[in-house]
């Protein structure tokens, strides 16, 4: 259900500069979820095991620790093997289709964008290696020292720093949506670019 009226925020609110979209980085932003995939599958046939990529992206949305259980419980060098795989792919970040194109639309309407991850400031460097870096206001890291989400903390000082009256979080975890709610702020539990597209402008 949507929590304010689109028609409303673009002739009262975006023009004012008192709207923000915050957003989280992996799983939303960064399409990482498929990059661990590939490293996950690609670690399962360097041990001789196999596992079809659908289940183990989905599995890896749980957690890491789950999706070894899954698909490599007797295997006790498997985690190393694998984390040593995805950090060479995570060194490629990879936007979901569709991320620069919408940041831009938002940002024309008037609207400003903030990142809160529970990344170290490398997070920086990943927005700048995929181009998009120049659409936030401020990024919010593990380095500034705020407990991690669900605590509401950072938002809180996103939203008492910037004035903002009006916002919307933007992630792919439970624990993003109730940071955002305990804020004050509307939520979106993201699924795809052009879903939340239709949802911001439909």
């Amino acid at each position: 259900m949507k929590i304010w009226d689109l028609q409303a925020i673009f002739s009262k609110i975006w023009y004012n500069k008192s709207y923000g979209l915050s957003w989280d980085l992996g799983g939303t932003l960064l399409d990482n979820y498929e990059t661990s995939t590939k490293a996950f599958v690609a670690t399962l046939q360097f041990f001789q095991k196999q596992a079809d990529h659908d289940s183990v992206y989905a599995a890896l949305k749980v957690s890491t620790d789950y999706a070894v259980q899954q698909f490599a419980p007797d295997l006790p060098d498997f985690l190393l093997e694998y984390k040593k795989r995805e950090k060479e792919a995570l060194e490629r970040p990879c936007l979901f289709e569709g991320t620069e194109e919408l940041l831009d639309r938002l940002t024309k309407a008037g609207a400003r964008h903030f990142l809160v991850s529970h990344r170290d400031h490398h997070v920086v460097m990943i927005l700048e290696q995929t181009g998009i870096s120049h659409y936030f206001t401020e990024v919010v890291t593990a380095d500034d020292g705020f407990p991690r989400k669900p605590d509401p903390t950072s938002m809180l000082y996103l939203k008492n720093k910037y004035a903002i009256e009006s916002g919307l979080v933007i992630g792919d975890r439970p624990l993003d949506i109730e940071a955002g709610q305990r804020a004050g702020m509307a939520t979106y539990l993201f699924d795809s670019m052009d879903q939340l597209t239709n949802y911001i402008f439909n």
